[in-house]
């Protein structure tokens, strides 16, 4: 008996034919390319931006410090630096005959306590409205955004007469009382916003444990508005420290004004000195200047913990 071997022939089934690309058709893609490359654009665009918006807000500064090391007399271009004739006299000139430090010091005491008060005021005043919903606290509300839409300027000639039958023009607590009273609106309006978004829970337990209205107030809401407390020093702090206007009007003396006006005190009808404001602008840029790098760590978390709120 012959054993036969039996092979079989492996089949092949064929692969199904495969359409052919349609004439013009473009291969599918996943989309991620096209969102990088967005995405790369706008942050390009963002930059951009900010370095525009920087250069335009150091040019000024620059002017100043090319302008203020150079002689009265000088007429090169204002973009150039002196490299060989440095003059060191117009500080000399700011500090002695524009008594620029006077008013550097006048500003100082004139800004910190305006921006002291309208922290402590304005969250004193935000406290109840933000706590107590009444017709009462709505009405109060409405007037409050009424003031801040309020043009300082256009109550300067009712202002200037009332300040002069209290007798206070040309002092610091005129002064002090019309800035604080100009800023206080957004204080309060900005302090409002920020109780009302705070859980009231911690004040129910303090309120527990027996403390009364003004030691929540201050032992336990204060601590919780560091946030909008940067917010507020910040902005009342500049508008205090930059104000020409109204203290051009109500501190006329020239032991009494403030920078912007013994700034300007350079320039008049007859003759101008340049150099010398300059000069002046560069010193009093420098008490901004250091209190921003004691405070700037403050300020950041203030800020960044606003935001996250």
């Amino acid at each position: 008996m012959t054993a036969t071997t039996v092979t079989e022939a492996k089949v092949e089934h064929p692969a199904p034919p495969t359409k052919p690309p349609r004439s013009g058709g473009r291969a599918r893609s996943t989309g991620r390319p096209k969102r990088t490359s967005r995405a790369t654009g706008t942050a390009l665009g963002l930059g951009a931006v900010l370095i525009v918006a920087s250069v335009v807000q150091l040019l000024p500064f620059f002017i100043a410090v090319t302008t203020a090391f150079k002689e009265r007399t000088d007429r090169s271009s204002q973009w150039l630096f002196p490299t060989t004739d440095i003059f060191f006299g117009n500080f000399a000139i700011a500090v002695e005959s524009g008594n620029i430090l006077r008013a550097i010091g006048n500003s100082v005491i004139v800004t910190g306590v305006s921006t002291v008060l309208v922290c402590v005021l304005g969250a004193l005043a935000a406290y109840p409205l933000a706590r107590r919903a009444s017709a009462l606290n709505s009405i109060v509300s409405f007037g409050i955004l009424g003031l801040i839409m309020v043009p300082p300027l256009s109550i300067l000639v009712p202002l200037y007469t009332l300040l002069n039958q209290m007798g206070a023009l040309n002092t610091y607590w005129g002064a002090i009382l019309v800035m604080v009273t100009h800023q206080l609106p957004l204080s309060i309006f900005l302090y409002t916003a920020f109780m009302r978004s705070l859980p009231q829970s911690v004040e129910e337990a303090a309120t527990i444990d027996g403390a009364n209205r003004l030691q929540i107030l201050f032992l336990v809401v204060f601590p919780m508005l560091k946030p909008v407390t940067a917010t507020v020093v910040i902005l009342t702090g500049v508008a205090v420290w930059n104000e020409f206007a109204i203290s051009g009007y109500i501190l006329t003396s020239p032991e009494m004004q403030t920078i912007a006006p013994a700034i300007a005190s350079f320039f008049s009808v007859q003759s101008s000195n340049l150099p010398a404001a300059a000069a002046a602008s560069l010193l009093a840029v420098l008490p901004v200047f250091v209190a921003y790098l004691f405070l700037q760590k403050y300020f950041i978390k203030g800020m960044v913990a606003g935001s996250e709120k």
